[in-house]
Order: structure tokens, then sequence, then C-alpha cells
């Protein structure tokens, strides 16, 4: 889809990160952007550099895991600058650095809430409305590489889980939109010079409210000084316009998905022998 001045996009985590390269990044375009967030102040700020540049967004606070809070955000966005074209479902959290039978059932309720639940709820606002208009359009659903593997280092499998449910569901939606006119897209970067370790200072009062979560915050030193959410937003409106699917920002984590392909060319290898009994079974 080429992406024209004038078009309408809608980005969830706007306020910061990758959110923000996006949101920028299209309006650099001509786009006019309604950048959603939970922190508004963020949002706002995210429009100002906007405006700095000449480009026309608007903040809107937005908690996705509500689903009438993302129905609320796409109703305003379209009543300020008309039907979506571009809807990225971005906003994530973090959930690093405990072992999974020791999370909490309230940061699993939040955690699943905003990474699985918020994409869901993109997904059935939005969508609907890109069919009715008839118009070309793009969904792009921020994953990560931990949706295609679990790092063995550290303790993150919780968030792992959500950013394979987004890859599930982004591939199901694909599927069904085929022949559609509406594009989707999987974003899957990984180290992004982001504040995302700091995401428990924008849990919601009825998710536990904010908080200080100490087990996230190695993850600022690691991804400190790596690639910008500049360059991740610039990487995705290309790939919007080259209609791809699978949008890695890494090259070098490929090894890493290498890893697990073979792990389990191994297994099918196994059950090849159990293959051999059954077909000579049923001549």
């Amino acid at each position: 889809m080429k992406i024209e001045p004038g078009m309408t996009a809608l980005v969830t985590g706007g306020g910061s990160g990758i959110g923000r390269g996006m949101s920028m990044s299209f309006a650099r375009r001509g786009v006019r952007v309604g950048v959603c967030d939970i922190r508004e102040e963020d949002a706002a700020e995210t429009v100002r550099l906007i405006e700095a540049e000449g480009g026309t967004a608007k903040a809107i606070r937005t908690d996705v895991s509500d689903r009438a809070s993302v129905d609320d955000a796409v109703a305003a966005v379209e009543t300020a600058f008309g039907s979506i074209a571009i809807a990225c479902n971005n906003a994530g959290i973090a959930m690093h650095g405990v072992p999974l039978h020791e999370i909490s059932a309230a940061d699993w309720d939040w955690v699943i809430g905003v990474n699985i639940r918020g994409v869901i709820n993109g997904i059935q606002a939005v969508i609907p409305r890109m069919l009715a208009s008839g118009r070309p359009a793009h969904m792009v659903n921020t994953a990560s590489i931990a949706g295609f593997q679990v790092n063995p280092t550290f303790l993150t499998g919780a968030y792992s889980m959500t950013k394979y449910a987004v890859v599930a569901l982004s591939e199901g939606l694909r599927n069904e939109l085929q022949g559609k006119n509406v594009g989707v897209s999987i974003l899957a970067p990984a180290a992004v010079d982001t504040k995302i370790h700091l995401s428990e200072r924008s849990r919601p009062d009825r998710l536990g409210g904010a908080t200080v979560r100490p087990q996230n915050h190695f993850m600022g030193d690691l991804i400190k000084g790596q690639m910008q959410p500049a360059e991740i937003g610039e990487r995705v409106a290309a790939a919007i316009e080259a209609e791809d699917f699978y949008i890695f920002t890494h090259p070098e984590t490929k090894e890493w998905l290498d890893r697990r392909h073979a792990a389990i060319d191994a297994a099918f290898a196994k059950a090849e022998p159990l293959a051999a009994p059954a077909a000579a079974a049923a001549e």
C-alpha cells in the first residue's frame, strides 16, 4: 500500500519508544496521526514533536486493555482525521525477571491484558471499519523477536508467551484478509532503545496501579544505546509500502531462530520411525 499524504494512522503506545518512532515516520509522509497512549502527557509530547516538524497529530489517552477505551480512541481519531488507513497495535509492557511459577495473578492479568487483549481489541475495533471503507489499509501488530523464540538467558517466558500470541493473531488475520485490500504485518524487533523496562509506571488502577518493578530494570542497561525508535519507524513505513508480512529489524537474531528450528527438525526426525508402522498397517 502506498502511504499517501492526507491518510490517517492510529498508533497505540505512541507516546514513546517504537510507537513514537512510527508516529513521526508516518507524519513526515503527510499522514495525520492519532497518538494513543495510556500516558496522555507522553502522547502530547509526541504530538508536539510532530507539529514542530509541520505534521498533524492528536493525543488520545487510551488503555488498550480496555475495549471501551480502544473503541473511544478509534472514534476520536476518525472524527478528527477521517477513516483509518494505518493502524499499529503497538502498546506493550515488559514482564521480565521472575520465574513463571512466581508471577502473581495480577501481573498475569496485566501482561495478558495489554500485550494480547490490546491487540485483539485493536483488531476488533479497527478491521471492520477498514473493510467498510473499501479503501486500501494496513494493520501492523508489534510482536518481538521474543514472539519467535524464548531467550534462555533471561526470565522472559511470560512476555514471550504474549508475543507468540501476537504472531498467531497476525498470521490468522492475514489469512482471513486475503484479497480484501487490507494488509497485515508483524513487527518483530530485538533490542531497541525504549523505556519498556519502565512500563510498570503505566499500569492502570484496575490492574493494580502504577508501581516499581525492579525485576524489569536490567533491560534498561541492555537496550540503552541500541537501535533507535526512529529507525524502526522508517522500517515499518517501508514495510507497509512493500506489503511485507514479517518485519524483522535485527538480522543477527536469525541465529536464535535457526537454533529453535533445528531443534524442531530434530524432533520431527525422531517421529519418522513411528510413521512407518502406521503406514504399513494402513496398507
